[in-house]
């Protein structure tokens, strides 16, 4: 089993910015891409940021150039630094592990961009 903790989460005002942790602990060994996910109300989960092994990432179009997804392999942390926050970013964000196709999930962190 993989354990995912996120921490981080909070409240801004748009144009502000945050960074949310994820802790990853557990039968760590074999996880192939770590990601992101938000949920905002009455929406679909949706991928924010991922990032490979091998140090790839990809982003979702409405977070380039503004978000940045990263990794520690020391701490087994990956961070997400959110910059330029808009109100549209609100949501929960979800920390998720996929290994060997199976995806674990963190309980999820609030986030609240006001206008």
């Amino acid at each position: 089993q993989v354990q995912l903790v996120e921490s981080g989460g909070g409240s801004v005002q748009a144009g502000g910015s945050l960074r949310v942790s994820c802790a990853a602990s557990g039968r760590i060994f074999g996880i192939n891409t770590m990601a992101w996910y938000r949920q905002a109300p009455g929406k679909q989960r949706e991928l924010v940021a991922r990032i490979t092994s091998g140090g790839s990432t990809n982003y979702v179009d409405s977070v380039k150039g503004r978000f940045t997804i990263s990794s520690d392999n020391v701490k087994n942390t990956v961070y997400l630094q959110m910059n330029s926050l808009k109100p549209g970013d609100t949501g929960v964000y979800y920390c998720c592990a996929v290994k060997d196709g199976r995806r674990y999930w963190g309980q999820g962190t609030q986030v609240t961009v006001s206008s």
